[in-house]
């Protein structure tokens, strides 16, 4: 990566590690947005944690003229989790022709959850020739690893995987996404309700584009488009989750009380025509202190394989795999392009 131009779109808590890593691993951080007027005007070094780079966060109004101006040959989006919420960001990157990669989740597979507007920004991505995708920690473990176990199998006849993290590492929009700091009763009306509809409603919603995906529902649907498996049917169920005591929470600033819900357990099962069953499911809450993150998967079949990984450093992980991703992402066709058409997530290998 030695000399690719980086620009980094979103300067919160995420864009600590992205930034370095891409710098580690010889690019340039050629400019940085945000919309926080707390963050704007500041070097990106002091976000980083380190001496000064040379290079301030400016206005996320003037992005599009920055990317004009200064092309570099990928942008880094760290900002939310839902496709609208980024519709301005890779718009604006697809307009101009520069290629992007985001840790948004619905971006990972977004064909399958906001067809319309996945559609409307690859149709500008391949006018202008530039690529966009959304990659992250499940490229590797929800995503290759699963895969790559498969290719070890004689036979295949389910896939169950469960993973958590702790939302308080991923900033208040994320952790507002998991129900956390809701009461039981408001959980039910503002995010578990939505799930309780049948297949044509889903379908509906998803069309309109205001569909509020779980992340396994995108996974599912990365896993089933490079295993080449025809979906026929998915649902989701989300359950809120609680504690036995009153837990801190300093990314909502609040105490979320016993009773209240510390985030959900969204499950996602997909049946497909080739009679392989994906059920995953993702445990988004605010930890206990006896709580911490771990990635399980099991392959049922012949022979009948598990995947288990304790404690692993999620945020890291997930920076790491978006700018290891940048190579590729700058080397794919054009247009909206999962990374499950961009072969395996590869080691970026450091210059000496």
């Amino acid at each position: 990566m030695e000399n690719v131009k980086v620009f980094q779109y979103g300067c919160g808590k995420m864009s600590a590690y992205t930034m370095k890593y891409a710098i580690d691993n010889g690019a340039k951080i050629v400019g940085a947005v945000d919309v926080n007027p707390e963050v704007i005007g500041k070097d990106i070094g002091e976000i980083i944690g380190t001496d000064k780079i040379g290079v301030t966060v400016s206005d996320a109004k003037d992005a599009e003229e920055l990317l004009k101006t200064l092309k570099p040959d990928c942008a880094i989006v760290t900002t939310m989790s839902l496709l609208s919420d980024l519709e301005d960001a890779l718009i604006i990157c697809a307009k101009v022709g520069v290629n992007a990669i985001t840790t948004c989740e619905e971006a990972f597979f977004p064909m399958n959850s906001n067809p319309s507007l996945t559609k409307k920004i690859d149709s500008l991505a391949k006018e202008n020739n530039c690529t966009i995708t959304g990659s992250g920690y499940q490229d590797a473990f929800w995503g290759n690893l699963i895969t790559t176990i498969m290719g070890a199998s004689h036979n295949v006849t389910k896939i169950k995987g469960s993973s958590s993290y702790n939302v308080e590492d991923y900033g208040i929009a994320l952790a507002k996404a998991h129900g956390a700091g809701l009461t039981k009763e408001e959980f039910e009306k503002e995010i578990a309700s939505k799930d309780e509809i049948s297949d044509e409603e889903r379908n509906k919603i998803i069309e309109s584009g205001n569909y509020a995906p779980s992340y396994m529902w995108n996974v599912n649907g990365w896993l089933c488009d490079k295993l080449g498996l025809t979906v026929i049917s998915q649902k989701q169920k989300c359950v809120p989750q609680f504690n036995s005591y009153d837990i801190e929470s300093s990314t909502l600033g609040m105490t979320v009380k016993e009773g209240m819900a510390t985030g959900m357990s969204a499950v996602v099962t997909t049946e497909t025509k080739e009679g392989i069953v994906i059920e995953s499911e993702c445990i988004g809450k605010v930890y206990n202190k006896d709580e911490f993150d771990k990635n399980e998967w099991t392959i049922y079949g012949e022979p009948d394989t598990t995947l288990v990984i304790n404690k692993p450093n999620t945020v890291e992980l997930t920076c790491a795999s978006i700018v290891n991703r940048i190579p590729d992402v700058i080397n794919a066709e054009a247009g909206f392009i999962p990374t499950s058409r961009m072969g395996e997530l590869k080691y970026v290998k450091k210059e000496s």
